[in-house]
């Protein structure tokens, strides 16, 4: 009964309601997952995505199958996408003559114009990552350019993992958003 109670908070928007959710089913999102892809990055990405839609969605939630059903069928998908994203990405046709010019190339370090446009994406995401609120920018920093886990994180700003997770959750979706309404 009282997952049911926090399911109809979160479809109000309540956020505690949310983070009560996470921690009750992240564990068996996330073991699930690992099984299926034996990758800890994965199965730890595919989870945070899993959620991320599910709140996303969560009023489109039936209530005659168990929360975990659905999300676990959520995570399924996820990772079907995943892999089709994957291979797809593996199987680029190319023409005999671009394999020819690829052979060809003798130097493989980035040029100067390579560089400038990869500094320009940085400094643009950036300036992207200031707009967020401080604790979003401070989370995406520790997790993105200081390459933390998840508990170093945790360690480091003395929280709960739990809300780490929720925090970059937030902070990559409020990201998105600031990026795509550009």
């Amino acid at each position: 009964m009282e997952i049911i109670k926090h399911i109809e908070k979160a479809k109000k928007g309540d956020q505690v309601a949310f983070t009560f959710l996470l921690d009750y089913y992240w564990n068996e999102v996330y073991g699930f997952m690992l099984k299926r892809t034996e990758n800890e990055t994965d199965a730890e990405d595919i989870t945070i995505e899993t959620f991320s839609k599910a709140f996303d969605k969560i009023s489109t939630y039936n209530p005659e199958y168990q929360f975990n059903t659905w999300l676990i069928a959520i995570a399924k998908n996820v990772h079907i996408d995943m892999l089709r994203k994957k291979k797809s990405a593996l199987f680029i046709e190319i023409t005999d003559e671009e394999d020819q010019q690829a052979y060809n190339i003798a130097d493989s370090s980035p040029s100067a114009e390579d560089e400038l446009i990869t500094e320009q994406n940085l400094s643009q995401l950036l300036l992207y990552i200031k707009e967020l609120k401080p604790h979003y920018q401070e989370v995406i920093q520790l997790r993105y350019f200081q390459e933390m886990s998840y508990q170093e994180i945790a360690e480091h700003l003395d929280e709960p993992l739990s809300n780490v997770k929720i925090k970059l959750l937030r902070a990559k979706k409020l990201l998105a958003e600031i990026i795509s309404g550009k």
